[in-house]
C-alpha cells in the first residue's frame, strides 16, 4: 500500500502481493494489484489490475476492471470490463464497455449524465456481429 512513485499520477497503489481491509477513499487515481476489502470512493480513476482480488463496493469517475471484484460497481462517467476481467455484482454507469473474455454477473443500469454524448449505450468490444439475414 502506498504512493507509487515511479507513476506520479497514480495517487494511490496496492501492489500484488498484499492485503488490505477498509474503505479508501481519493482523489485522482487509485491502483490495485494486491488483495482489498471493504468500500473504494473516489474522484478519479480506480484501475483494477489483473492480479488484484476485490471484495468491494467501488465508486468513482471510472472504474476500469481488469482482476477480479466482487460488489456492486458505480461510476459517474464510465466502466470498463477487459479481459481477464471477471464481476460479479451490479453496475450502474452512463458508459459501461465489456471486451470480449470477461465474465459479467450481475444487473448493468444505464443511469443518464446530461452532455454525456455516449450515455446510456453498452459496448461490447470484440464482439462478432451476426450475418445478416
Amino acid at each position: 500500500m502506498g504512493r507509487k512513485s515511479r507513476e506520479s499520477h497514480v495517487n494511490f497503489y496496492l501492489g500484488q502481493g498484499i492485503r488490505q481491509e477498509g474503505k479508501l477513499v481519493f482523489k485522482g487515481q487509485a491502483r490495485v494489484d494486491g488483495e482489498f476489502s471493504g468500500a473504494i470512493h473516489g474522484e478519479g480513476l480506480v484501475l483494477v489490475g489483473s492480479t488484484a482480488v476485490v471484495e468491494a463496493e467501488i465508486k468513482a469517475d471510472r472504474v476500469v476492471i481488469s482482476g477480479r471484484v466482487t460488489g456492486n460497481v458505480v461510476a459517474g462517467e464510465r466502466i470498463e470490463l477487459k479481459k481477464p476481467g471477471n464481476l460479479i455484482g451490479d453496475v450502474t454507469a452512463p458508459l459501461v464497455v465489456m471486451e470480449e473474455g470477461v465474465r459479467f454477473e450481475g444487473h448493468c443500469h444505464m443511469a443518464l449524465n446530461q452532455g454525456n454524448q455516449e450515455a446510456g449505450r453498452l459496448k461490447l468490444l470484440g464482439a462478432r456481429s451476426a450475418p445478416e439475414a
